[in-house]
């Protein structure tokens, strides 16, 4: 898996940029033209989403089942939040199929590969257990409205969804001295609830200027005590404006009073607005156009991206105010992006969706998706870090993570049948790209299935 091949423009457009190659799909003529059209066709709705609930509906059905009891026993307590879990996560595996049946399917693939890129970028994990519920809610609505949008939005958007709020622990943070924190403390000193910095660290570190950009400890102190009072509406009795549960609200009583300092400069916004008025500049900031312009070229380009063009990508960034349109055509325009050698080394999610897209699917079937992406190594919003999955080869290419493919590979193929020639689909999905030893060893194999299973598992087509 070691040795990059060179590949044509419009296998790059499908590969690098896109999804993978539909067989029954031409190849662009005009790679670049296709790429940039695919901004007007993208649906931020499509069907396969069409079935799940946001955030709202969840909380409000979870509430309504906590509501319901009337009993006020432990075992029915139990019973009821078991009964909340089981269909928390029966809600997670419908959301991983409507991920993956749009990735099938979608008339966008690079605009739906940015949609991965980002709900990555601002990664949650379904390993801590109340995300669960959350985390498609959080993709379809935080993420998905905003791909072609602002930075800015799409910022606010996934630091005020409940998955991002539940994930970081935001709704625990009090300020030391804020009105909930002096009651609790002269009821009960020992019950008094403190200051939580994870959202803070994240949002400064992960999502906006990157790691070693200048910021300090007491920076992250500060915009956590400007971050307390941003909470989720939810348990019982009055909610902020009677919010619904799920819904993002400003609880003042939380809130840490006083003026705050980030990095130098002063916010004495009252109440909410404080930490909107941090947020607002981190996404501005030089920093983050630079962390942000080298995390897409890492993902499109190369492991190592070359610095000309995390250069453009930033000039893009901070030129046009962070407007992601105008960040991908920099991207699409740049003439590294188009470098012949496939250096990408797909992810687990990535080889599966080329792989079926390749072979023809449309939806996922009897296919268990999220099981599947399980066993190959990338569970779907299941990083088990904030930092998200690693998007370098590293991570994917280890002996054991190739068996798994080569199993799936072998499964696909069988239930392929001979309906394919692996040759002709392989000049196909690569547009032109097969490589001299990819082409020998398919018409080698003893068996079209066995071939088309090579095919999968090829260096050519584990590379983008």
């Amino acid at each position: 898996m070691d040795h990059p091949n060179d590949i044509t423009p419009a296998a790059i457009a499908l590969n690098r940029f896109g999804l993978g190659a539909r067989a029954d799909e031409a190849p662009p003529a005009d790679p670049k033209a296709a790429l940039v059209a695919q901004f007007d066709r993208y649906d931020a709705r499509p069907a396969a989403w069409a079935g799940e609930p946001d955030a709202v509906a969840l909380a409000t059905r979870f509430a309504n089942a906590r509501n319901a009891m009337t009993a006020n026993d432990p075992a029915t307590k139990r019973a009821t939040e078991q009964s909340i879990r089981r269909d928390g996560n029966d809600t997670y595996r419908s959301a991983v199929v409507a991920r993956l049946n749009s990735a099938l399917i979608t008339p966008a693939p690079f605009v739906e590969r940015l949609v991965h890129f980002w709900a990555n970028h601002f990664a949650v994990s379904v390993d801590k257990g109340p995300v669960a519920a959350y985390a498609g809610a959080f993709e379809r609505d935080a993420i998905r409205p905003h791909v072609l949008g602002r930075f800015e939005d799409m910022l606010v958007a996934v630091e005020q969804h409940p998955a991002m709020q539940l994930f970081l622990d935001q709704a625990r943070s009090v300020g030391p001295d804020s009105p909930a924190a002096l009651r609790a403390e002269a009821r009960n000193p020992s019950a008094r609830r403190g200051l939580n910095e994870n959202l803070a660290r994240e949002i400064m570190e992960l999502h906006t200027l990157g790691v070693r950009t200048g910021y300090t400890q007491a920076d992250v102190t500060e915009f956590a005590r400007a971050l307390t009072g941003w909470s989720i509406a939810g348990g019982r009795g009055p909610q902020p404006g009677d919010a619904a549960p799920g819904a993002f609200v400003f609880r003042p009583k939380l809130h840490e009073p006083g003026v705050r300092t980030v990095m130098g400069r002063s916010y004495d916004q009252p109440g909410e607005a404080q930490a909107r008025a941090i947020l607002h500049d981190l996404a501005y900031s030089e920093a983050t156009g630079r962390h942000i312009a080298f995390q897409l070229a890492r993902h499109f380009v190369a492991d190592t991206p070359p610095p000309a063009l995390t250069d453009r990508l930033a000039r893009a960034f901070d030129a046009s105010g962070g407007d992601l349109p105008t960040v991908y055509r920099a991207l699409v325009d740049s003439t590294d992006a188009w470098s012949p050698v496939n250096r990408k080394f797909k992810t687990p999610w990535e080889w599966a969706v080329s792989s079926l897209r390749g072979l023809g699917w449309r939806d996922t079937g009897d296919l268990k998706a999220a099981p599947l992406l399980a066993q190959l190594g990338q569970p779907v919003w299941r990083p088990g870090s904030p930092a998200g999955y690693d998007d370098v080869a590293a991570s994917w290419a280890a002996p054991d993570a190739l068996v798994r493919r080569v199993e799936l590979a072998q499964r696909l193929a069988a239930r392929t049948g001979d309906r394919l020639d692996p040759r002709t689909l392989g000049n196909t999905l690569l547009a032109g790209s097969l490589s001299a030893p990819t082409a020998t060893a398919l018409s080698r194999a003893e068996s079209a299935t066995t071939s088309l299973a090579l095919l999968l598992v090829s260096p050519d087509f584990q590379r983008r």
